[in-house]
């Protein structure tokens, strides 16, 4: 039976599928396709009254999971890499039971900056129907008792210390590398390396960094934006016909490619971020003392 030995936790928008693109060039790795299997966070059936946009679903049994690992052949890493476990209780219980010496990787980025990515990230996939983020954090409760996924879950998912210190409550601390999305922007082959010294495997390896993938952003026309909804999302025959002709992961890359050019970074109002900082302060502080960083600039 093959089963992972490595596990990136999350957090969710804070640089995540960028770590798994860049450490699976390792030749000492494998890490699975899709990169979110999702397996230790799936706790019950789904919504049966929700959209399929709001669900996030995952592989449910041990049996489909370990065929994920199936071709696994001489790599010493055997990974997977999904943001939820992190944020959904009761994972680190099961991690532990099924894999109890497994090493896990979390890169957190600032609570603030990553609720407004994952708002703009449900805005770049037409997902997202409040006008504003204010308006989405005030829908954020609702929704989530409604069964709506972690990707609107803009401010709960934030949470680190109370989230990170499940786990260290259940494994031994050395077991666990905690990395910083700041660091990630700053240097990031310097924070590859890192989590290859974390794995103990070749840090000479030096992979491909130069891609930025799942970048998210608001559209700059909305005209065009629109017309991308109706090509990528809405049944059509020229979405027909490419489901026949192409895989899933080509005709991806090929909406993410006509996309992204549409994208572009907005700022958040001030007024938001300063009640942010208010809510996220005392974890903030918290998660500081936990995992021994200095993590000033969050709350600035």
């Amino acid at each position: 039976m093959t089963l992972p030995n490595f596990l990136t936790i999350g957090a969710a928008k804070s640089g995540t599928t960028a770590i798994y693109t860049y450490i699976k060039q390792h030749p000492d790795i494998f890490m699975s396709t899709p990169k979110e299997l999702r397996f230790f966070s799936y706790s019950g059936p789904y919504p049966k009254n929700l959209s399929e946009d709001y669900i996030h679903r995952g592989v449910t049994t041990l049996e489909e999971y370990q065929q994920y690992f199936k071709d696994v052949g001489t790599e010493k890493i055997i990974g997977e890499a999904s943001p939820m476990y992190l944020y959904r209780p009761g994972t680190a219980e099961k991690i532990k039971k099924v894999i109890p010496n497994v090493k896990m990787l979390a890169i957190l980025r600032n609570p603030i900056n990553r609720a407004f990515s994952s708002y703009m990230h449900a805005i770049r996939d037409w997902r997202e129907s409040a006008d504003s983020f204010k308006s989405a954090l005030d829908k954020e409760q609702d929704r989530i008792d409604a069964g709506w996924g972690m990707l609107w879950h803009y401010k709960n998912a934030g949470f680190y210390y109370q989230q990170l210190k499940r786990y260290y409550q259940i494994f031994n601390s050395d077991q666990i590398k905690v990395v910083l999305y700041d660091d990630l922007v700053l240097d990031s082959q310097a924070l590859i390396k890192d989590v290859f010294t974390f794995l103990d495997i070749d840090q000479s390896f030096e992979p491909d960094t130069s891609s930025h993938p799942n970048i998210s952003g608001f559209p700059k026309s909305n005209k065009f934006h629109e017309f991308m909804r109706k090509l990528f999302m809405q049944d059509n025959p020229i979405k027909r016909i490419s489901r026949v002709l192409f895989p899933k992961s080509f005709r991806r890359q090929v909406m993410e490619k006509m996309r992204e050019p549409n994208l572009e970074k907005r700022k958040m109002p001030q007024e938001v971020r300063n009640e942010l900082i208010d809510v996220f302060h005392d974890d903030i502080i918290n998660l500081e003392k936990l995992i021994q960083q200095d993590l000033s600039l969050w709350l600035k």
